[in-house]
């Protein structure tokens, strides 16, 4: 008789839930998207007010982690993630979706001016730059460095802050110039020098090095260029230099989970909201061009661009981190 009971009420939540879900195990069209991200706070901004302007108030949650930790989370966890739908480094969705197959493919179009896998849509683009305050460069009587490998000479000691690439890819943009332009060899021996300059300003934050630059507690550091441009152009003593190695970048994408009959229908429309509703937006602060139709002023226009000539992958951002480590003094 309980086992009956408990059948009977089995079969009244499943009855209850049909009326819901259209099918027990499907997901709730009302039920909330769950967001997963690694973005900073303005383009979770610019994405939340793109959802809340379109209908979506309410409707979803954004949680946010940190790139080595999400990523960490899409490789282990697959489709099993709770999350519904994810924006995150383009090369950390790719080693998901070849290890584990957990995202569809989009229902939107997307008109990017490179191709793009058809799971993928590009939110942001990033690119590195050495950054300098203008001030504490000239207090200490050194010259404007036009290189990374300038960042190496020991005149530059106690002056430098850059990312540590364990902690945050914004890292990878000047391993990635260091590796292209001298080799892994090389790009050690560089990076050796850079760490040693950099003393205990090897940071865990990628927006770490520009605000230590902007408090002038030192003269130069690596971080995104596009944070450097807004700040020279609010009047701080900021400014910036394309290296001569090159200015290589980051995208971040967003993909939709796939989780069979339990997928949330909603996911797919909020994140062709996003790509068509808030681009506009992402783009006043993350201003690469990466849609037909966009372009870029001339202040952010960058000297040297350059694309990495192996696949970014997150086997060869390992191999990086393995690269950096060996260089640490």
């Amino acid at each position: 008789m309980v086992k009956l009971r408990k059948l009977m009420s089995l079969g009244l939540a499943c009855s209850l839930s049909l009326s819901v879900l259209a099918g027990c195990g499907a997901k709730a069209a009302d039920e909330q998207v769950i967001i997963y991200s690694n973005a900073d706070d303005e383009a979770i901004t610019a994405m939340s007010n793109a959802l809340d302007a379109n209908g979506y108030e309410g409707r979803y949650i954004f949680e946010t982690f940190g790139t080595s930790e999400l990523g960490g989370k899409l490789l282990a966890e697959g489709t099993n993630l709770e999350a519904d739908l994810v924006t995150m480094s383009t090369f950390y969705l790719q080693s998901a979706q070849e290890q584990n197959g957990m995202f569809l493919p989009l229902e939107f179009d997307v008109n990017t001016l490179e191709a793009v896998p058809d799971y993928t849509a590009p939110i942001t683009s990033q690119e590195g730059a050495i950054i300098l305050n203008t001030e504490v460069l000239a207090e200490a009587g050194l010259d404007k460095p036009a290189s990374l490998q300038d960042l190496a000479d020991p005149k530059y000691a106690g002056q430098v802050a850059v990312t540590d690439i364990q902690s945050s890819s914004t890292a990878w943009l000047m391993i990635q110039a260091l590796v292209s332009a001298y080799g892994e060899d090389g790009a050690q021996e560089v990076l050796h020098g850079i760490y040693e300059n950099a003393g205990d300003h090897i940071e865990s934050s990628g927006s770490a090095p520009l605000k230590l630059c902007r408090a002038g507690e030192v003269a130069i550091g690596f971080g995104l260029r596009h944070q450097a441009v807004a700040d020279k152009a609010d009047g701080l003593p900021i400014d910036f230099v394309d290296p001569t190695e090159g200015n290589f970048s980051l995208t971040e994408s967003v993909a939709v989970l796939d989780k069979g009959d339990a997928t949330n229908p909603e996911a797919m429309k909020m994140a062709q909201c996003i790509i068509e509703n808030g681009r506009a937006a992402l783009q006043q602060t993350y201003p690469n061009p990466l849609y037909e139709g966009e372009g870029a002023d001339s202040a952010n226009k960058s000297a040297y661009p350059k694309t990495f000539d192996q696949p970014l992958t997150f086997e060869l951002f390992s191999a990086h981190q393995a690269l950096s480590e060996a260089a640490k003094p």
